[in-house]
């Protein structure tokens, strides 16, 4: 059967949006907010970072306009995309997300993969771009965050997993295989 490129790289982007969202399911919204790193990443700032983003490529960088006016890009904050303000809900958060994937969606179906854009704020050797690189981009920084949710939510409560109903894991004694890591570590270390 013969692969359609296009059809290919949007369902990659399609399961890697459905997986972030995943990761917040049945968390309290202390747990989706709360900054789990020395930088703050939590899982509601990465939703509404891959929204911010997703609208200036998919919009801004293809010459269409989302309609919606995201303030925290003009704002003096320059990590305001990372973090949900407390004036900010989970579900105007989660519903701007919705937003911009139907948006970048049309744009995607819309245009075809040699569509020029252009990216304003990247290196102007690189700056001139098709929608196949955008969407090559935006497969990869949204599956980046995917793999920093799946930590966070880990360290949460434990979940893990690719994606729901999928796990990718096998069925064993976490526990005893994180100690017989931890006992190789300190081996390998002890030969320094």
């Amino acid at each position: 059967m013969a692969s359609d490129p296009k059809a290919d790289l949007h369902r990659y982007l399609r399961v890697a949006r459905e997986t972030m969202l995943w990761k917040l399911e049945g968390l309290s919204e202390y747990d989706v907010r709360r900054p789990l790193t020395p930088t703050g990443t939590n899982l509601l700032g990465l939703i509404k970072h891959l929204a911010s983003t997703e609208q200036g490529y998919f919009g801004d960088c293809m010459g269409r306009s989302f309609g919606e006016k995201l303030p925290w890009l003009d704002d003096d904050d320059p990590n305001g995309d990372m973090y949900a303000t407390a004036a900010e809900t989970r579900e105007e958060i989660l519903a701007l997300y919705g937003r911009v994937a139907e948006f970048a969606d049309a744009v995607i179906t819309e245009l075809p993969l040699d569509a020029p854009g252009v990216v304003p704020w990247w290196p102007e050797e690189r700056k001139y771009v098709t929608l196949h690189l955008l969407l090559v981009h935006m497969i990869a920084e949204t599956n980046r965050h995917a793999g920093h949710a799946d930590i966070l939510r880990e360290e949460i409560d434990g979940e893990a997993g690719l994606r729901q109903g999928g796990t990718n894991l096998p069925e064993q004694d976490w526990a005893a295989y994180r100690a017989r890591v931890e006992q190789v570590a300190r081996e390998a270390s002890g030969r320094a």
